[in-house]
């Protein structure tokens, strides 16, 4: 069984893989999958790509904004060094469960970038955090599991926080 799971720099990622290292691979997947290769777990980062302008209105005539190579290489390093953080820490989870995972970065929208490599990967199981937001907060600031559970191929499932978790 290939599952997928999203890992962002937010909690409540680090608590769903938390979730299905504790609930999946310990309780259903080993002993279905008994004397096979274990399932696959794949960590799926995805960064937004750096928007190198801007448009400041304060002056007329002034149209964009586009920031040195220097400004850039220093962003894409930044990147770059989050990212490896991210991975680095959920990686460490899995492999103190004992369980072999991979990891993916990607660069895009993540909500449209996950529904896709899960495709291409042929995933049995998308999983993805839940921030909790509002009804208008999701409406305003989108929601990559909502979104996910909706368009993705595979079946999704979405971990949720503890209560006590999501009301700080």
């Amino acid at each position: 069984m290939r599952i997928m799971v999203r890992i962002d720099d937010n909690d409540e990622s680090f608590y769903a893989l938390q979730w299905v290292l504790d609930n999946l691979f310990s309780g259903l997947i080993a002993p279905l999958e008994a004397g096979k290769r274990a399932g696959l777990l794949t960590l799926v980062h995805v960064h937004q790509p750096f928007q190198p302008y801007g448009f400041p209105g304060a002056r007329p005539g002034v149209a964009a904004f586009y920031p040195s190579t220097t400004v850039l290489d220093s962003v894409k390093k930044s990147q770059e060094q989050i990212t490896a953080g991210i991975l680095s820490r959920a990686l460490q989870m899995c492999k103190n469960k004992m369980i072999k995972a991979e990891s993916v970065i990607l660069e895009g929208n993540p909500k449209h970038m996950i529904c896709e490599i899960s495709e291409e990967m042929n995933v049995d199981l998308l999983i993805v955090g839940s921030r909790s937001l509002g009804k208008i907060k999701r409406a305003f600031l989108g929601s990559v599991s909502d979104y996910c559970a909706h368009h993705a191929k595979c079946p999704t499932l979405t971990v949720k926080p503890p209560k006590e978790a999501s009301n700080k």
